[in-house]
């Protein structure tokens, strides 16, 4: 109703990121963050009636469309993230685990794509009720600019329909081996087990108390692939033996992982893109959770899950690209907190 009309969207919005940067968690947080820095949000902002209420924040953003905020999302990190060719973009879901209902049903899952290079967030998507990634992840793929990247995904995205999306999209593929394809796994166990390595690496690192070595190999004679032919593109199979020892008990864990991909790169290279797709869960998924308490999280209310995870994103996104002061991004949060200047100069960045 016009009449009852007392804030301006632009102002909810700012005031809401730039508090979550700050360390914000709930919409009480966004508005006593408003209340303290009146002062200095009136530099900015209209403000007609001052700061919103908690209650104004949760209903604003349990209303609002989350697939304009995707759109914005998108819009915004096409202009600040410019992928390099070759760059590895790793695509995971995480579920947002206290949006669970009291009847255990309708928890919020996300599906995101992660930049390795630019340790950005490109964008995400939710993961509709009665649904899984799979439907997702192509939704994804649709929205994001992805030519001359490297695409790397977990067995759940391993379907010919995604490979096939991919490649379509200017990119190749990397993606984890499991028996959630037919005869796939059996295919490429067939060529690990039968043919001769292309090329190999080993690699050892310690640290924690562990010594891992990674042994990668790269097949590229698929004759013996009965399948290969359902996938867009495909060129090689990876094979990674993973051995960690434990110092500290003695426990020797071996694991071997394969890969299809529709790269034909040495095996030293193809490590490298493996390892770099743990970064969605180290650099994004872990800091979302740690940094920003996203799995503590109780929202339910309409859109405000949805809503609150871009902004989450928004916010990690403003920090990561801040490059002028060392700190990890709970040190950059408080000090956005205590100094207006620097807030600025994330937020504008």
């Amino acid at each position: 109703m016009e009449r009852t009309r007392a804030h301006l969207l632009e102002d909810i919005i700012f005031i809401t990121i730039a508090a979550v940067i700050c360390g914000a968690d709930d919409w009480n947080d966004i508005e006593n963050y408003g209340k303290a820095k009146l002062p200095w949000l009136s530099k900015y902002l209209k403000l007609p009636n001052g700061i919103p209420s908690h209650d104004t924040f949760n209903r604003f953003f349990s209303a609002l469309d989350p697939k304009q905020m995707e759109n914005a999302f998108l819009q915004w990190v096409s202009e600040v993230a410019k992928l390099s060719k070759g760059e590895v973009v790793s695509i995971d879901g995480k579920s947002l685990r206290a949006t669970k209902s009291k009847d255990g049903k309708r928890i919020v899952h996300m599906v995101s794509a992660w930049a390795s290079a630019n340790k950005l967030s490109l964008g995400q998507v939710k993961v509709e009720e009665k649904s899984n990634e799979i439907t997702a992840i192509p939704r994804l793929l649709e929205v994001l600019a992805l030519s001359g990247c490297i695409v790397t995904i977990d067995a759940m995205g391993c379907q010919t329909d995604i490979a096939a999306k991919i490649k379509e999209k200017g990119a190749d593929y990397i993606l984890a081996v499991k028996g959630n394809q037919g005869r796939l796994e059996e295919d490429a166990r067939r060529v690990v087990s039968r043919t001769v390595a292309a090329s190999e690496t080993t690699q050892s690192e310690r640290g924690h108390g562990r010594v891992e070595t990674r042994k990668c190999s790269v097949y590229y004679d698929l004759g013996l692939m009965e399948t290969a032919g359902r996938w867009a593109g495909l060129g090689s199979v990876i094979k990674i033996e993973s051995t960690r020892y434990v110092e500290a008990t003695g426990k020797l864990e071996q694991e071997t992982r394969l890969y299809i991909s529709s790269l034909k790169q040495d095996a030293d290279a193809m490590a490298g893109h493996i390892r770099a797709h743990w970064g969605i869960e180290n650099s994004l998924h872990w800091v979302l959770d740690v940094a920003f308490g996203e799995d503590a999280s109780r929202k339910r209310a309409g859109h405000a899950a949805h809503n609150y995870a871009i902004l989450n994103r928004i916010a990690l996104n403003l920090i990561k690209h801040e490059q002028s002061k060392k700190r990890s991004v709970k040190g950059k949060r408080l000090d956005a907190g205590w100094d207006n200047d620097y807030l600025l100069k994330i937020l504008l960045n």
